[in-house]
Formats: structure tokens, sequence, C-alpha cells
């Protein structure tokens, strides 16, 4: 029989703990990716504002990120956030029924600037530009604090803003991270130069200019040697595909002569042969989600790609993913990994280690010959990314109508090292028991071996011939 104390029910709610879900989402993800978060957010707003150019779309914009003890900033000019926009940029992730409205950007679950702000700390204000559109947002601790209040209020600039742009300020920062930002803490501050070095390499040589304290980040990019004298010259593998609104362009080679055992010094003591610039850099939309690698994530150590080891030191690749709909790349929520299970990247990566194959061979066919080698390498050039593509367009390229994804491609005929002739071959052939036994006799020893009996017989002709 029913309690008639509970004939009446109420609703229970199912919403998230803001605490448990700020906390949530921040656990999984480094400091240094949660800035390069905002990073991101730039290039899309770049690409939102449509002033790119063809050769250099990024010319022009900037970026300045500044690290103080007791405050995080992050300034740019790349065209802010419109107000038709502000949904999606500060809704806690994407609803199911959004469309994206950026080409080419790099964001897909619309929690990355968030995410790095709650990563940094408790308060933040930001104020952006756009067209007619001037706005800011302050996040109070005491939001953080309200588990009812998801709200976020949004007023005029205090200050009327120079360009478009944002500046986004966080402060009352968390345990541990003024320590990383402090003027003395140049650990830090040096892996993030890194990081943003590699990977925004591409974006940086397209024009984007990034500061750290006001000092200008230098890009790490991957140079390919191309030598376009001679069809069996040294020169890259080169795979390209489009299909289903996504665009694939694979190149791998020699950055470098192959160095003898002597000369793989420590990387200490040298840079000339160091292994951190060597294996594969994945881009998607421009963005390097993989830096050099050399695991068996880009095959390495597969299907009959040997492992890494210092002798293919000189080897790297490059593979580009580019789409409208970054929902199609094959990149992880951090956009800093590859999701080893994408169908698409799978079948790319068959075409990386088809790749790779060629020149591991080369090297190992080369081995105790690199001064030969190093003299055919030497006579190409060094090509970045965009002068392969551009170089590319007068070679022949083979379709691969066959494999998946569908695409052309071109293999170098690399040289192969001379064949030395031996000094010395065997004779051997079959004769009957009777006639070898009757030659042996005529030669003065019925005892001798089959073998010996040839042996003398040659040696008795060669005689008479000199």
């Amino acid at each position: 029989m029913a309690d008639p104390a509970r004939t009446k029910y109420e609703d229970v709610t199912a919403a998230p703990a803001k605490s448990f879900f700020v906390s949530m989402l921040t656990r999984d993800i480094e400091l240094e990716d949660a800035i390069l978060d905002l990073l991101d957010n730039c290039v899309d707003g770049i690409l939102r504002s449509g002033k790119t150019e063809s050769d250099k779309p990024y010319h022009g914009f900037w970026a300045e990120i500044g690290l103080k003890p007791d405050l995080f900033s992050l300034s740019d000019n790349c065209g802010g956030i419109p107000w038709s926009f502000h949904k999606y940029a500060f809704m806690m992730g994407r609803p199911h029924d959004y469309e994206p409205t950026v080409t080419g950007n790099l964001g897909v679950y619309g929690i990355g600037m968030k995410r790095a702000i709650f990563k940094i700390g408790r308060y933040c204000l930001i104020s952006t530009r756009s067209g007619k559109d001037e706005y800011e947002i302050e996040i109070p601790k005491k939001w953080f604090e309200d588990e009812s209040d998801w709200d976020l209020h949004v007023k005029a600039t205090r200050t009327s803003m120079k360009e478009e742009g944002t500046t986004i300020l966080v402060g009352n920062l968390n345990p541990g991270i003024a320590e990383q930002f402090a003027e003395g803490a140049e650990s830090f501050k040096s892996r993030l130069e890194q990081m943003i070095a590699k990977n925004y390499a591409y974006i940086i040589e397209k024009g984007f200019e990034v500061k750290i304290n006001g000092n200008p980040i230098k890009p790490r990019t991957t140079k390919i040697v191309f030598d376009n004298r001679e069809e069996t010259s040294i020169r890259p593998y080169i795979f390209k595909s489009s299909s289903n609104g996504l665009d694939v362009f694979l190149t791998v080679g020699f950055t470098r002569p192959i160095p003898s055992q002597n000369e793989i010094l420590d990387e200490q003591e040298s840079t000339r042969y160091s292994s951190v610039d060597a294996g594969w850099t994945v881009l998607c939309n421009d963005r390097a989600v993989l830096y050099a690698d050399k695991t068996e994530m880009t095959g390495w150590g597969e299907a009959g790609v040997p492992r890494y080891h210092t002798q293919f030191i000189a080897i790297s690749g490059i593979v580009e993913f580019r789409s409208d709909d970054a929902r199609k790349l094959p990149t992880t929520t951090t956009k800093r990994g590859i999701d080893a299970s994408s169908p698409v990247y799978l079948q790319i990566k068959n075409k990386m280690r088809e790749g790779m194959r060629i020149f591991t061979d080369y090297t190992n066919r080369w081995k105790t010959r690199e001064d030969e080698s190093k003299k055919q390498i030497q006579k190409g050039v060094r090509l970045s990314l965009a002068e392969i593509k551009s170089t590319s367009t007068k070679i022949q390229f083979n379709a691969t109508t066959r494999t998946i994804p569908p695409g052309e491609q071109y293999k170098p005929k690399l040289p192969l090292p001379p064949v030395i002739e031996p000094a010395r071959r065997r004779i051997s052939f079959v004769k009957d028991i009777y006639k070898i036994k009757r030659v042996a006799e005529f030669l003065g020893d019925s005892d001798l071996e089959p073998s010996e009996v040839g042996e003398k017989c040659f040696d008795t002709v060669y005689e008479e011939v000199r």
C-alpha cells in the first residue's frame, strides 16, 4: 500500500554542479595546451574576419601573451567576437544544431576559451570589438562560487578599443599558476615558446605574429630536399587527395644528408644531427597537432617500416589535413593530438608508411657509403611545404583510384648504389662419375674429390692460356 505522505513527488534536477563541471573540464589539460586553445581562437577570428590573402593569409595579424605573477593576458587584433557569434563563443559547449560559421576554423567542441580561463584563474574580463559590436564580459570570482548562476553579464566596454580584436585578462590565479608565471620561472615560458614555435610554425610562417612578454616567436618548420634536375635525383614522396570536403597533402623525404655513426653526436654537443626535428608533423588547418613524431602513431615500426633509429635522423614528413568543417579533422579535443581511431587518419597512415619505406630502404642501401649519399642529397634544395606544393605541379603524378582514399601520388626514383662485381666467382657443373675418375687418374691421383678434379682441370687450362 502506497504511503499517503508520498503521493506527490517533486522533479529531481539533473543539472551539473558548477564546481564539478569546472574541475572536470580542466583536469585533463595542461596549462600550455589551454593557452594554445586561446591562440586557436585568435586564428578563428582571423578566418572569421575574411581579410586573409592567398599566399600570406595571416599577414598583419598578431597576438601577444602576457605572463605575470598576478595576471595572465592575451591581446590580439584578429577581428574580435561579433555579437551574432556570442551564443557559441560563451556557451559551455556547442548545441546539437550548431553549424560552423567559420570555414577552416580549429575549434569543434566550444570549450577551448572557457576551459583555458578556468585552468588559469577565478576572475576574467573579456573585452572585444568586431565591426560595430564592442562589449565586455566579466566573470567574477563569485560566479564560480554560485552553483545556480550560469549567466554571464554583458556590458559596454569601459574604454574604446583601437582595433578590432579581443583582450582577455585573467586574475585571481589558481594555486601553482602564479609560480609558473613569475619572472624568474623561465622553464614554463621556455616550454610555451617551444610549443608555439612548433604547433604554430606554419601559421607564423604565413604571417601571424605571436609574442610572449614582448618577445616574438620564431617558427620551427620542416623543409625537405627536392632536386628538380633529373628523374633519379633526391626528391620527396608525395600523395594528395581531395574528397568529402577534406583535402590531404602528404610529403616525406630527407631534410639533410644522412650522417655516419661518428657524426651522430650527443644533442648536448651539437644540434646538427639532433633527433628533435626528425619524424612526422601532422597539420590540421595549418595547426601542428603532432610535431616530429617518431612512434607507431605515425607508422614507425609497423607494416615493414623499421622502428625509428638515429640512422633515420634525416627523414621527416608532413601531412596536411584541411577542411572548412573542423569536425572532419582527425584531432582530439585538445587539438594537440591525433584521434588514432579516425578512419581517415588510418587510411592516410598507409600512405605515410609507403612513403617512409622508400627512404628507410635508401638509408639502409647506402649504409657505410654515406659520403657518396651526402653528395647526392646536397645537390638538392630544401623546400618548405608551400614550395613543395608549388614545385610538385611540374612533376608527373600517378592516380591511386584503387586505394582508399583515392588520390594522386608521386614515387621518387632514388639513386641506387653501384653494384660492385665480386673478384671471385664459383664454377660448378655435373659430370658422370666414371668420367671424373678417368680424369683424376689422368691427373695422377685417383683419390681426388670431384671438386678437386674440377679445380685442377681449370688450373691446368689456365696455365696453358697464360
